[in-house]
């Protein structure tokens, strides 16, 4: 079980029958921080730095954003019932950086792994807001 988990599970409200989509989401948000921002920082290595501009950009849009669907989502929980949508939006917004992040970086991947390995972390991101925002639906 991952810390997370283990912070969900001993709420006192409850857990909710969730508790892997929720977990598994906030360590993917997490993971994208860390992932974009050090991406970010490799771009601002490389030679060709002219080039690097909207990559770090979306980077480091989509690392801000990531931050704040994490801590949101780790907040919420599995207590979607009663909130005013605001966790959902999150959701669909840091999809949306995720995938625009991912297909800037993917432009460079064949030349630069830190962009291969942020593409491939922002896929899953996206995937996993996806997958809790059809969980929210169906709770």
């Amino acid at each position: 079980m991952s810390l997370i988990e283990d912070m969900l599970s001993e709420r006192p409200d409850g857990a909710g029958t969730d508790l892997l989509a929720v977990s598994t989401c906030v360590i993917a948000c997490f993971d994208c921080v860390q992932v974009c921002n050090a991406c970010a920082d490799a771009c601002l290595s490389e030679d060709m730095l002219g080039d690097m501009v909207e990559c770090i950009r979306k980077d480091l849009n989509c690392a801000d954003i990531c931050a704040a669907t994490g801590a949101t989502v780790a907040r919420t929980g599995t207590r979607y019932s009663g909130y005013d949508g605001s966790t959902a939006a999150l959701l669909r917004a840091c999809a949306a950086a995720c995938h625009q992040c991912a297909e800037e970086c993917e432009q460079h991947a064949s030349e630069h792994g830190h962009c291969r390995i942020c593409a491939e972390t922002c896929r899953r991101c996206a995937a996993m807001c996806e997958e809790l925002l059809v969980v929210m639906e169906r709770g």
